[in-house]
């Protein structure tokens, strides 16, 4: 193949020595319009297992950049100057400019045809003249903005400023340096590359920025390579006790903003995307350098494994895409993470370092307990002590999910919900033995606490045939049924959700056909506006004064046979686009009247309903709302309404925030994920909610033990909500007990099933464990390690 490269960074150049290495005939060009000398940044951070490709692929330059490595296992938090570390990461970061030394001296060994300080041909007459033309050239590609019609790039800017510095400090670990200051919160990246200097990233909001007068310089059009000496003197100042007497290096160093790079496609006929040109990540969890190496090595290999280009291409794509979008999910939770970093300025710095490590969600509770134990059970032991200094708490060794929690007066054994989950099964609203059986085998499987699913307030509020209902004495009666098992044959509390269905009503069971609508046996449907819920539902009617006013006197009579029922608890169900939810939502309510427009108005009737429900059953029931907290689609509500809806609730007296997100419109675009909701709770908990009192109820693709104790020791909710989770094990909290070899009052097992509650043993092995050499291991804990170069000392004449 005759191969065209343009752009000779990292990516550029080592996927040019690989495939001459795969296929010695192959032409290979690269154009640099840089000197080989010039280079922006400083060090460079690799994984292990970026490390083992890069070894198994191309020994010579692995073993060169191996002899300059700088290694270190220790995350350094300092908090306002209280210091924590964390040990068992691995980290090894070298000169991003040795790096580079390195690739240029392998592809002139390998013949390499590279023009340094020369811009390439045009790309058209590139690709008219070559097999392959490889894009690497960066975030600000020119090709790919050129071919922006066929890639389709999405550049999101976004609003932290960042300045990219270099220090002749030499730190012994990686660093994470926050500063509550007078102008906000900044914080510093901070990791040693050499025996001789550090990579010093400074970053703060923007809003921080201007605060501190570091926008001086903001409309100075500095050259390429010049730096901002302004900038230089004010970090300096800011951060003299971190820099202690040494020097900040400057290459480039500007103030700047982070662009996340996605591209639709990566490839288009003999034109490939690679590194920054394809995609980028937040510096905060991963080297761009990284992922063009990455990249660099899979294309390679593709386009060896393959006959044809398309397909090689295609393959590559593939391949590559998952593990770069992945990145780029963790980045994007990291990067927004560090933007409203200033929400946790009032933390207890234990809990606050522990929400740092774990903001990707990629770094749980557990992963940390394995890398070093001890400063996992200080976490721990810290949670404990915040919850004793509400209220009762057990010890230090307890782990998160089974410390009690308080919802107003009722108090929960553990911080575990079965969530509320449409189960369909009802008879004319009247719960069945579905229901006990249900709702008793998660209140004995060991759930704090247990939520029937959503219970219409009236025959016209229900969602389909089958949702079950509160507006008969015979409905109140059998739900009596089952609160008093719950009640009688374990610790667990059982509260229930009171909806109306609004505009999503009148439609079939969900495994008959999930929103689409009766084929006999309608009833009339209401909402705030004419709209339907999506192509093929229903047009409701718009409700008028007369309907609202029954809706409230449904929900207080369903309310009042609730506490007759015996529920410990009540929530109000303003989500996922039912009634409540639907007048919040300015996709669905277009109203010109005082309960529309501005989201002040929104907000009348939901809490007109919540008041009522609240005046109507006694102050020792906690009432509760859950809230969809952006609507994923534009012009809904986003997350700072969410705050303002939470705020609003908060003050009439909600006693919890539920808080879920979306389905409000069949056209939303949810970004699904792993705890893909909990950054909304998160918010609302630090905004709003904490400074009342009021706990906060996470819920959304929650699943492992370990999720749930993460979001709890990072003060992201007060509670997490299952709901899958227990379906597919109704004792799921009690093995979750088990398994973390748990036994006390947070977990109690049924008498009946106490004899069931050691872990079933498992198959055994004959493997003799090496003792003696985890003895010698044991005396240098490889848990703490330092980058502590020896600097070579100097020869003395004699």
């Amino acid at each position: 193949m005759k191969i065209a490269i343009i752009g000779g960074g990292p990516g550029g150049l080592y996927l040019a020595a690989l495939v001459k290495q795969l296929g010695p005939d192959h032409e290979i060009t690269v154009w640099e319009r840089n000197a080989p000398e010039d280079t922006f940044g400083f060090g460079v951070v690799f994984s292990d297992e970026t490390l083992g490709g890069i070894e198994s692929a191309d020994t010579a330059v692995y073993a060169a950049m191996e002899s300059g490595f700088a290694r270190w296992t220790d995350i350094d938090v300092d908090v306002d100057r209280h210091e924590f570390t964390v040990g068992g990461q691995g980290f090894a970061a070298m000169s991003r400019k040795d790096l580079l030394a390195i690739l240029q001296e392998r592809v002139a060994a390998l013949g390499i045809d590279v023009h340094y300080r020369t811009e390439a041909p045009d790309v058209a007459e590139l690709r008219e003249t070559h097999d392959l033309v490889v894009a690497s050239d960066g975030l600000n590609s020119r090709i790919r903005d050129r071919y922006a019609d066929v890639f389709r790039p999405d550049l999101d800017r976004r609003h932290n400023k960042y300045i990219w510095f270099g220090t002749d400090k030499v730190f012994e670990a990686f660093q994470f340096i926050v500063r509550n200051t007078e102008h906000g919160t900044m914080q510093i990246h901070g990791y040693p590359y050499s025996d001789a200097g550090s990579t010093f990233i400074v970053e703060m909001h923007e809003d921080v920025w201007r605060r501190a007068g570091l926008d001086a310089t903001e409309h100075e059009e500095l050259p390429p390579g010049v730096s901002d000496t302004y900038a230089v003197e004010r970090i300096r100042e800011l951060f003299a006790d971190v820099l202690d007497g040494h020097e900040i290096l400057t290459n480039n160093s500007k103030w700047i903003s982070f662009t996340t790079v996605r591209n639709e496609r990566w490839h288009d006929g003999n034109l490939v995307l690679l590194g920054d040109a394809a995609h980028t990540a937040h510096f905060s969890i991963g080297s761009g350098t990284k992922l063009a190496m990455e990249d660099a090595l899979a294309l390679a290999a593709c386009l060896h494994e393959h006959a044809d280009l398309e397909t090689a291409l295609a393959a590559y794509e593939t391949e590559r895409r998952p593990v770069v979008e992945s990145t780029q999910r963790a980045a994007q939770a990291s990067l927004e993470w560090f933007e409203q970093i200033g929400m946790y300025a009032d933390q207890d710095p234990a809990q606050f370092v522990f929400n740092l490590l774990t903001r990707s969600r990629r770094i749980t509770f557990d992963n940390l307990r394995e890398r070093d134990e001890q400063f996992a059970a200080q976490i721990q032991a810290a949670f404990a002590e915040q919850v004793a200094a509400a209220g009762p708490a057990r010890d230090g060794a307890t782990p998160a999910m089974f410390q009690p929690v308080r919802i107003g007066e009722l108090e929960l054994a553990n911080r575990v919900m079965l969530s509320p989950m449409d189960m369909y099964s009802a008879v004319d609203g009247v719960p069945q033995e579905f229901h006990l059986v249900h709702l008793g085998s998660k209140a004995l499987g060991g759930a704090g606490i247990v939520m029937a699913e959503m219970t219409c307030v009236s025959p016209e509020g229900r969602i389909t045939p089958g949702c079950p209902g509160l507006w008969t004495d015979e409905q109140r009666d059998a739900w009596a049924r089952v609160t008093s098992f719950v009640h009688e044959q374990s610790r667990a509390k059982i509260g229930v959700q009171l909806g109306h269905s609004g505009r999503k009503g009148s439609t079939r069971l969900m495994w008959d056909g999930i929103d689409q609508p009766l084929e006999t046996g309608n009833w009339e449907v209401v909402a705030p506006s004419a709209l339907p819920y999506g192509e093929g539902c229903h047009v409701p009617r718009e409700a008028t004064r007369a309907d609202l006013d029954q809706v409230v006197a449904d929900f207080v009579a369903a309310a009042r046979r609730a506490v007759e029922a015996g529920f410990d608890l009540i929530e109000v169900h303003a989500a996922h686009g039912y009634l409540l939810s639907s007048f919040l939502s300015p996709i669905s309510n277009r109203r010109t009247d005082e309960l529309g427009g501005p989201l002040e108005n929104r907000l009348r009737f939901p809490l007109e309903v919540f008041d009522a429900v609240r005046a109507a059953v006694p102050a020792s029931i906690p009432v509760t709302v859950r809230i969809s907290a952006t609507d994923w689609i534009p012009d809904g509500n986003t997350a700072d309404d969410a705050v303002e809806i939470a705020r609003a609730f908060v003050a009439h007296g909600a006693a919890a925030i539920d808080v879920s997100s979306g389905q409000v419109g069949k056209e939303e675009q949810p970004a699904f994920g792993r705890s893909y909701q909990t950054p909304f709770a998160d918010r609302i908990r630090h905004e709003v909610a904490a400074a009342a009192g009021v706990p906060v109820i996470a819920v959304g693709a929650i699943s492992s033990a370990d999720d749930v104790n993460s979001i709890l020791l990072a003060g992201r909710a007060d509670i997490c909500a299952l709901g899958r989770t227990h379906l597919y094990d109704p004792s799921w909290t009690l093995h979750a007990a088990a398994e973390q070899d748990y036994r006390g009052d947070g977990a109690p097992w049924p008498v009946q099933w106490a004899a069931g509650r050691r872990r079933p043993p498992t198959s055994r092995t004959d493997r003799v464990p090496p003792r003696l050499s985890l003895l010698r291991a044991g005396a240098d804990d490889g848990v703490h390690v330092r980058w502590t170069p020896q600097k070579p000392v100097a020869a003395v004449a004699v």
